[in-house]
């Protein structure tokens, strides 16, 4: 295999992943700035307050999203494995 046919199969996988992580990564990131606001506002500094509902926003779209999550994944699957003949020479 040449060396822009594996720098062409893992931009084709870190863009695969950066789709499938960058919804959940988003929400995680809000709720954090938004706890962490709360927390300053009420000078309340438990860990828990911004651990507990960061875990369960991301848990909710977790899975909220994961038919277009494991539709995305499908797609990227069938079409690596059906046109694969050109990374194999």
């Amino acid at each position: 295999m040449t060396p822009d046919r594996v720098v062409t199969l893992a931009r084709m996988t870190l863009e695969v992943t950066v789709w499938l992580c960058a919804p959940i990564l988003a929400v995680a990131i809000i709720v954090g700035f938004v706890t962490s606001i709360l927390q300053v506002m009420t000078s309340i500094q438990e860990m828990t307050i911004g651990t507990v509902p960061r875990l369960a926003a991301v848990g909710i779209v977790i899975y909220l999203m994961m038919p277009w999550l494991i539709e995305k994944l499908m797609s990227f699957t069938l079409t690596l494995f059906s046109n694969f003949r050109p990374f194999l020479g």
